[in-house]
């Protein structure tokens, strides 16, 4: 009960505190003081009391969006182990549910979008949805194929990757590491993929798509923006932390890997310009790229027996 109060409070408040830590990062490297790394906690309570302000030509799609998608993230966790080490629901399926219970969220922001009328906050859908379509492959490719070598098709699995891989195993930790820092980066809306911060009409994403939004409708698309790259750093944890470890430090090299997670972000946003949108794919598909040598080493060692 205890394990699983924390992981209740990790949900929370962790995503938040990222935010505020990749931002804190970014004005250091800036060379400024910077914001509170509560301050995404405060921006968040501000919006709660705001009053709506929505256009006449959307529809009751504009509403439910926000809520629907907030609700898909909260469900997809239930999937995901965070510093318990073991998801709420941990089932075989888990996978596969968790990835397009996250589409069924996406999905709902991209329609709400387009219900605006807006060619603008289209353009914007239409972007996020080639990306997803790119991101998704990559990311079951990456975790289905470390599941494989245990032959359990659980979130549990991850942990064993050592165990199970044999001489390939820290080749595979490290790809798999890469492949969902860069899904971090591309599904965060972070730079240099997207740039939450931008209001550029040739550059947004993300951020063109709640443009309409305001209020709690707001509050809650980013609110669940940061929850999404809360769970894919848990991936990455429940990767790189070996099994067996005791119950504190467990969680304290869980919470050791989201701080770093957090400062890698802000480093990587200070070092490194938004791409061109042409160029944009390229780097995605470094993604893919990265996933396929995750899958040859997989089976490498399954058929290969090394």
């Amino acid at each position: 009960m205890i394990l699983k109060f924390i992981d209740i409070i990790i949900l929370l408040f962790a995503p938040f505190l990222m935010m505020g830590l990749i931002n804190k990062t970014k004005a250091f490297w800036a060379g400024r003081k910077g914001t509170s790394i509560f301050q995404p906690i405060y921006d968040f309570v501000k919006l709660l009391k705001k009053e709506f302000v929505v256009s006449e030509t959307t529809s009751c799609v504009f509403k439910i969006a926000p809520i629907i998608t907030f609700v898909t993230v909260i469900f997809a966790s239930l999937f995901i182990p965070l510093a318990s080490s073991s998801a709420f629901l941990n089932v075989p399926a888990g996978l596969i549910v968790f990835a397009y219970t996250l589409g069924l969220g996406k999905f709902l922001a991209l329609i709400s979008a387009m219900d605006t009328g807006s060619s603008f906050e289209g353009m914007g859908a239409s972007r996020e949805a080639c990306f997803t379509s790119i991101v998704e492959p990559a990311f079951f490719m990456t975790i289905a194929s470390i599941m494989a070598l245990s032959g359990n098709y659980t979130f549990d699995s991850l942990k064993m990757i050592i165990q199970n891989a044999g001489n390939y195993g820290i080749l595979i930790i490290i790809f798999a590491v890469a492949v969902l820092f860069l899904m971090i980066l591309i599904e965060g809306s972070r730079v240099p993929v997207d740039d939450p911060n931008t209001h550029l009409e040739l550059t947004m994403i993300h951020e063109v798509m709640i443009l309409d939004n305001s209020a709690s409708d707001l509050a809650l698309f980013t609110y669940a923006n940061a929850i999404k790259m809360l769970l894919i750093s848990s991936l990455i944890a429940y990767i790189v932390i070996p099994a067996g470890l005791g119950f504190e430090l467990g969680v304290l090299l869980y919470i050791t890997v989201l701080l770093v997670i957090s400062l890698l972000i802000g480093t990587v946003e200070s070092a490194m310009a938004r791409i061109r949108m042409s160029h944009v794919f390229e780097f995605i598909f470094i993604m893919s790229s990265l996933a396929l040598i995750v899958l040859s080493l997989v089976v490498a060692k399954i058929f290969g027996d090394v």
